[in-house]
């Protein structure tokens, strides 16, 4: 990890669009929590239950997904909590307090957890032989 920033590749047997693998894990219980179909920005993700507002758990293709487009490559990712509510609060909160309230992604035990996280969803997924 480096900044803050953890990310992990996985890769899965067959393809998928960022949809489709939601609805084959969306009923799978993970060490952070079932994963949920958020939208983020112009698009929607795959993320798991936040550890706080600057640490989350999230899986993205690692491919342009643009119209369903399908894709064995992803991306596991530790990042500020998905969503259009977070985002706005996160830069807010940055922007009041000069960057410095935004220094929990990178370091502390919930960023220390949520790279943990990271690792553990890797191996799950890893064993659903997707």
């Amino acid at each position: 990890m480096a900044f803050g920033f953890k990310m992990k590749k996985f890769v899965t047997q067959k393809e998928y669009t960022p949809e489709e693998l939601f609805e084959a894990i969306k009923d799978h219980e993970f060490t952070p929590g079932k994963p949920m179909w958020v939208k983020h920005a112009f698009t929607n993700i795959i993320c798991f239950p936040e550890v706080d507002r600057q640490n989350q758990v999230q899986l993205l293709p690692a491919f342009m997904a643009g119209n369903g487009k399908r894709g064995t490559k992803w991306n596991l990712q530790k990042a500020e909590a998905a969503g259009t509510e977070n985002v706005v609060k996160n830069a807010a909160i940055g922007l009041i307090t000069d960057g410095w309230g935004n220094l929990g992604s990178l370091g502390g035990k919930n960023s220390k957890l949520c790279e943990q996280q990271v690792e553990e969803v890797l191996k799950e997924l890893e064993s659903m032989g997707l």
